[in-house]
């Protein structure tokens, strides 16, 4: 049955009982796929259903279909044509694993973080009042992005629309972990109220039955606030926003869904529709463990266990740091948004539960949070990915920095991060956190340097940062574990005429580039800075007297990053060397293995060693051309 589905709409030409086997043909094709390839395959296993009867109401791409985060998009990518291109998910040049503009025009707003789709559909409502077009707009959000504050705003300003705007709460009780909070209490109790549900629908079928006046009947009940939802459903916070709520509907039962969409788009103004899901439904490994699949890599099939072992990550490093550090220092406290498993707070969440903080995909939350928490008389670890914790630069600098508060920011996942693309690199942290004045930036070169570094942040006074990749942790470098002191580089190796200044994973690539550099003939300096803000200031200065040229190697754009910051120190200094900054060009980096995008950036070992000594030439012609 998959097969006749080859374009836009194609699924409206199958019947409506033989759409659950539909449903089971995508959920194997998923599972097989993702096997392979891996994704995003416990949320998208959940909206099966939902997904089949949003198809078969509205007609595409006409009306607009705006998903939240966009990672549960694949049965849509599916229905929409693109079935074949599977084969090439997440990797280089091949399907992305959320909505692109650029692959369809069924995608009309590219996405990646959460809590967006509400605005984004309150714009397209407002432009098509303008315009004067009829299109629907379906924003489709789940209610862990619920949990963030963005979604609230939306809801407030969507609350005056006149015209149809259809909001669909795809409720897993999960957003990647187990939701937490206020909103998620609430929808529980929305969850309960089920014989509410089938009471409405039951009345309205029936009502509809009666010859000439029973639609009409129906509409007058729709626009009259009932009592008795008042009652059964406490709160109602959505009706009182002056949204209107249907719901919750099963959200793996099709008619009944086709039934309320339809009813849905019929109404004037905003509505809600409340969806129950199974994060995972189908595949039971992932129903066990849907944190576990929420990102995952290629998996066995029959047991869900990964297809290859990795050795430990960074982020395994500071879970076992955090962990410890729990024992020794007491007045240590975490906060993540939600995603305690996957910046590695689990162990310590398990351990001292009354201190570990999640707040739900609320970073900007998070971050004055943990500045309350400081001026309380403890220490806050932020742990937070590098490209989340943009949506919270104002509240580092304004709540955090501004106050010379000490809040760790643990920041995981910086730099290149391969397959999840533009929206999930870690690739600006450096940039806007070197613009705060009383910030501190650290990175570290191996996973040892990571430990020493937790635990200098907490004993540090003040804000203070320290980004780390993804992936495994380097283990080169083991002799080289001098003490850290604030500001100062750790030089690995003495040469001559040429230094790298690598940060943090980089340091890595530099060993591999002084290689190739040393096999033409060049002792070359290399130089761990550790500390990007302040950086080694005499260390620059000492090196770029007895060096022709420095060489800055940094996985961040080279806009504001720290090549920047050191060829600025060398020009306002007047000192004799010549700096080549070696950073990711300023530009969002397309999905890929790390390796790929490194080498399609130039930061890779070959290439920044052919640069080197390109540049170096270069200088050396000048040098004899000038004489």
């Amino acid at each position: 049955m998959l097969e006749k589905i080859k374009k836009p709409n194609d699924i409206k030409k199958i019947p409506v009982e033989q759409l659950p086997e539909l449903a089971q043909e995508i959920r194997d094709f998923l599972v097989q796929t993702m096997s392979r390839t891996g994704g995003h395959l416990a949320s998208n296993l959940g909206v099966v259903e939902l997904t089949i009867a949003l198809h078969c109401v509205f007609d595409l791409p006409g009306d607009k279909m705006i998903w939240d985060v966009g990672h549960q998009s694949y049965t849509h990518k599916i229905l929409t044509g693109r079935k074949d291109a599977f084969e090439s998910l997440r990797q280089e040049g091949g399907l992305s694993g959320f909505p692109k503009r650029s692959e369809s025009a069924c995608d009309v707003f590219d996405t990646g973080h959460s809590s967006t789709s509400i605005s984004a559909g309150v714009g397209f409502v407002r432009a098509r009042e303008l315009k004067k077009e009829d299109y629907s707009v379906i924003s489709i959000i789940g209610d862990g992005a619920l949990t963030g504050g963005m979604a609230y705003e939306a809801l407030n300003n969507a609350a005056e629309l006149k015209t149809n705007f259809i909001i669909v709460l795809n409720d897993n009780e999960m957003s990647i972990s187990k939701n937490v909070g206020g909103i998620s209490t609430y929808l529980s109790g929305i969850r309960t109220a089920a014989s509410y549900t089938e009471l409405k629908m039951g009345v309205a079928r029936a009502l509809e039955k009666i010859p000439k006046i029973g639609q009409g009947m129906v509409d007058a009940v729709r626009k009259t606030k009932s009592s008795i939802k008042q009652i059964v459903i406490p709160g109602m916070f959505f009706e009182d926003m002056g949204i209107t709520y249907l719901g919750p509907v099963d959200g793996h039962d099709i008619p009944q869904m086709i039934r309320t969409f339809q009813e849905a788009r019929r109404f004037e103004g905003p509505i809600l529709v409340h969806v129950l899901t199974r994060k995972g439904q189908g595949y039971e490994p992932a129903l066990r463990h849907p944190a576990r699949f929420h990102g995952a890599g290629p998996f066995e099939i029959e047991t869900g266990l990964p297809a290859t072992k990795s050795n430990a990550t960074y982020t395994d490093i500071f879970s076992t740091v955090m962990r410890k550090m729990g024992d020794r220092e007491p007045d240590v406290v975490a906060v993540t948004a939600a995603m305690p498993t996957g910046v590695g707070l689990k162990r310590f969440s398990n351990m001292f539960p009354s201190r570990c903080f999640d707040v739900g995909i609320a970073e900007e939350h998070a971050v004055t949070f943990a500045a309350g928490l400081a001026l309380g008389g403890l220490i806050p670890v932020v742990a937070i990915y590098s490209s989340f914790l943009q949506r919270a630069y104002d509240q580092i600098m304004h709540d955090v920095c501004m106050q010379e508060l000490h809040v760790v920011f643990a920041i995981d996942r910086a730099g290149l991060v391969g397959s999840d693309g533009e929206t999930h690199h870690g690739i600006f942290d450096l940039s806007y956190l070197n613009s705060m004045p009383n910030m501190t930036v650290m990175a570290p070169k191996n996973l040892w340097e990571l430990s020493d570094m937790m635990k200098f942040a907490v004993h540090f006074d003040g804000p203070i940062a320290l980004r780390y990749p993804r992936g495994e942790a380097y283990t080169g470098l083991e002799e080289h574990r001098e003490p850290l002191c604030c500001g100062k580089a750790e030089v690995l190796e003495r040469g001559e005429k040429i230094a790298l200044l690598a940060v943090g994973n980089m340091v890595k690539t530099a060993v591999r580039v002084r290689e190739l550099l040393m096999e033409q003939g060049y002792d070359v300096t290399l130089v761990n800075m550790r500390f990007v803000k302040p950086f080694d200031t005499e260390l620059v200065t000492e090196l770029s007297h007895s060096h022709e040229l420095l060489v800055t190697m940094e996985e961040n754009v080279q806009s504001g990053g720290f090549g920047e910051q050191i060829a600025s120190f060398v020009l306002e200094e007047e000192l004799p060397a010549r700096v080549q900054i070696i950073a990711l060009p300023d530009r969002f980096v397309r999905q890929g293995s790390v390796v790929s995008q490194m080498k399609a950036t130039g930061i890779d070992a070959d290439t920044v060693a052919a640069r080197i000594l390109e540049k170096y030439q270069k200088m050396k012609e000048r040098l004899e051309q000038s004489r």
